[in-house]
C-alpha cells in the first residue's frame, strides 16, 4: 500500500502532468506542513480519537513521501534509503535485543543508548553538549531538550530549589524591565526557568502546557454556552464571577 502512495506522490510531483501546488514545493515551503500534522497526530492521541489518528497518521506519512520524493529528484535520496537508515539505527541503538552476541554470558554487555547516541553525534562532527537538538521543535520541548544535555556534563542544579527560585528572580527581572524588547527577552528567560523547574519536579512542560490549554479552553465554552448570547455584553466583573462559577465545578 505504500507504493500506492509513493506512486500517488509521483504523479503529483511529475513536471509534465503533475498538480501545479505539489510542483511548486519545496523542503522549506513544505516542512511547517510536517510539523502540522505531527501535532495533529498528537491532538488525536489526547483526544483518543482512534478513527482520527488513523487519518492523521495516513497525513504525516505522506509528509514523509513528499521528503522523499523531493529528495529524490534532487539526487539525495530516496525513501528506501529512509527506510534503509531508520532500520539500522533501531538494530543499532537496541544491541541488546539485535546484536549477533545475545544470550552468549561471555559477550561483554551491550553498550547503553545514551552512549549510543553519543557516538553517533561525534561520528557527525557535533563538537558541544547541545549540537543536535533540532531547531524546529516546540519551543518548550526544546528547552527542555537543551537543560537534559546540559545536565548531562554536570551543568544543573542539585534539586528542584534552584529552579524555582531562579523562577521567582526571572519574575522580578521582567518586572523591572526598561522597553518591550527587554521585557520580551526578560519572559523568555522566565519561561526557560518554568521548564527547568518543571523538569526537576519530573513534570513534562510541553504536556503540562497543553492540559492547562485543555482546561482553559474547556472553561472558556463552559462560560459560553452558560451565558449564551450575551457572553460578549458582560462586563469584566460579571465574565470573572461567572469563570469562577465554572471553575468551582469539578472538571
Amino acid at each position: 500500500m505504500v507504493d500506492r502512495l509513493v506512486t500517488i506522490m509521483a504523479r503529483l510531483r511529475d513536471p509534465i502532468g503533475g498538480c501545479s501546488w505539489d510542483l511548486a514545493q519545496d523542503f522549506a515551503s513544505i516542512a511547517p506542513y510536517t510539523i502540522e500534522e505531527a501535532h495533529e497526530v498528537a491532538d488525536a492521541i489526547e483526544r483518543d480519537d482512534m478513527a482520527d489518528l488513523k487519518d492523521e497518521l495516513g497525513d504525516l506519512l505522506l509528509q514523509v513521501i513528499f521528503h522523499s520524493r523531493m529528495a529524490q529528484e534532487a539526487g539525495h535520496f530516496a525513501l528506501d534509503d529512509v527506510v534503509t537508515a531508520i532500520c539500522d539505527k533501531m538494530e543499532r541503538r537496541h544491541p541488546h535485543i539485535f546484536c549477533e552476541t545475545v544470550g552468549d554470558p561471555d559477550a561483554p554487555p551491550p553498550r547503553p543508548w545514551e552512549q549510543i547516541k553519543a557516538e553517533e553525534r561525534a561520528a557527525k562532527a557535533a563538537s558541544g553538549a547541545l549540537d543536535g537538538v533540532a531547531l524546529g521543535l516546540p519551543a518548550l520541548m526544546r528547552a527542555e531538550k537543551l537543560q537534559k544535555r546540559a545536565a548531562r556534563t554536570g551543568f544543573d542544579w542539585p534539586d528542584a530549589s534552584g529552579p524555582r527560585a531562579k523562577v521567582v528572580e526571572e519574575l522580578a527581572e521582567v518586572d523591572a524591565a526598561t522597553s518591550p524588547d527587554h521585557q520580551a527577552e526578560e519572559i523568555g528567560d522566565l519561561l526557560f526557568a518554568v521548564v527547568n523547574w518543571a523538569r526537576h519536579l519530573g513534570i513534562d512542560a510541553e504536556a503540562a502546557l497543553r492540559q492547562g490549554n485543555a482546561k482553559f479552553e474547556r472553561r472558556f465554552k463552559a462560560m459560553e454556552a452558560k451565558a449564551g448570547t450575551e457572553f460578549e455584553a458582560m462586563t469584566l466583573a460579571d465574565k470573572e464571577a461567572l469563570w469562577q462559577s465554572i471553575k468551582s465545578r469539578a472538571d
